[in-house]
């Protein structure tokens, strides 16, 4: 009897200390938005209170919670094939890659990507400032290393997508991944950076926003961006 109390008083602490670990979730990130506009614009605030979004990327669904769409089917983010990434899809087709995502796939028309139960297409000029937000996902902490989002923008004016070993012969921004407001939620902090639209003659072109996790994983974020005179 002894040796079955015992048994059972430590399957009893086993079963409470287990209950009470909340392991943190690590998920991955993607652009929330394209164009961020600050309500105070000596202040980068990247929180809902602090500004809007007037851009995002392509197919970005409204309405949903910031940093949520993790939980999504299908998920926001797009993780590209870790064997060869630079020659993978640049932008998530729903069906290709470790994370396909959801559908980013360039619109016919390229409207066709935006508006409705869509965001609205960023729409900016040379030498103007576009800042991008993303949610944290438990990879902006101490502990981790400083990894990077890369903007990358075609020169290829109102055309198809062009490779991903193209997009690297046309990075425009190395922005730091965990520029994040402060909070106790790792998972949906606010973070983002800024850079300038560089000289593109008047049309539409595809900007991507990609984030190195670890060495070879990398998520992706798509949009057209208009670029006018």
């Amino acid at each position: 009897m002894v040796v079955k109390s015992s048994v059972t008083f430590l399957a009893v602490v086993a079963l409470a200390v287990f209950s009470t670990y909340t392991p943190q979730v690590e998920a991955h990130s993607w652009a929330d938005c394209i164009d961020w506009k600050f309500n105070n614009a000596k202040k980068q605030d990247w929180s809902d209170k602090g500004g809007k979004c007037t851009g995002y990327a392509r197919r970005f669904p409204l309405g949903k919670k910031f940093a949520s769409l993790d939980d999504a089917d299908p998920n926001r983010h797009y993780q590209q094939d870790h064997k060869n990434p630079d020659s993978a899809l640049p932008c998530s087709d729903g069906k290709a890659g470790e994370e396909p995502g959801s559908n980013e796939t360039l619109g016919k028309p390229v409207s066709k990507a935006y508006g409705g139960k869509y965001g609205r297409m960023t729409v900016t000029t040379v030498g103007d400032t576009l800042c991008v937000r993303w949610p944290a996902k438990n990879h902006a902490v101490k502990s981790e290393h400083e990894n990077f989002v890369r903007i990358n923008l075609s020169k290829v004016r109102n055309g198809k997508d062009i490779s991903q070993k193209e997009l690297l012969k046309n990075n425009i921004a190395k922005l730091p991944f965990k520029n994040c407001m402060p909070g106790k939620n790792e998972d949906t902090r606010a973070c983002g950076g800024c850079f300038k639209v560089p000289v593109r003659a008047a049309g539409t072109y595809l900007l991507q926003w990609r984030w190195m996790l670890n060495k070879n994983e990398y998520y992706t974020s798509c949009s057209d961006i208009q670029i006018g005179k």
